[in-house]
């Protein structure tokens, strides 16, 4: 995360992310890839695409993750770490991943979002390691009506120190 700032008191902080504007169970097929039924979204956890935290209908009124993270002040700024934060420092994300989920209950992924921390406002980055507490609140609809994938900046994450 950018800035310079020292982290709370115990260097944690808990991210919420709360998302709205779900697209459906149904992603059409396109030009890339075939329709997708039974869809789902759930947070990936690091190096191991397979575990999933929460998994929600894709036609849910709305989806919420609590993650439990650590934090520490570099040089470069604040660097969260935890079991669902991807990627090195200076380029930390979040997965948002999105698949079926078969008759059987077993998860196939087909796309993800990456929630990108260094897309954290620094002053939003220096509150959030004093509380403790990180908010993003993101829309995961793309302008296509499809499940939002890709790396996720502003405005489809509005991120604060809640």
């Amino acid at each position: 995360m950018a800035g310079r700032v020292r982290p709370g008191k115990d260097g944690n902080v808990r991210i919420r992310i709360e998302a709205t504007e779900l697209p459906g169970r149904t992603c059409p097929p396109g030009s890339d890839h075939p329709r997708h039924d039974n869809v789902h979204v759930g947070v990936q956890r690091r190096e191991r695409p397979g575990e999933l935290l929460d998994l929600h209908p894709g036609d849910a009124a709305s989806a919420a993750w609590t993650l439990e993270c650590a934090t520490a002040a570099t040089a470069g700024g604040i660097d969260i770490t935890g079991r669902y934060v991807q990627g090195r420092p200076g380029d930390r994300f979040i997965y948002l991943s999105w698949g079926t989920v078969g008759d059987d209950g077993a998860f196939t992924m087909f796309r993800r979002a990456k929630l990108m921390l260094d897309a954290v406002d620094p002053d939003v980055a220096g509150a959030a390691a004093r509380s403790g507490r990180l908010l993003a609140r993101v829309r995961l609809t793309d302008p296509k009506g499809e499940p939002l994938c890709a790396r996720v900046r502003p405005p489809y994450v509005e991120w604060s120190a809640a």
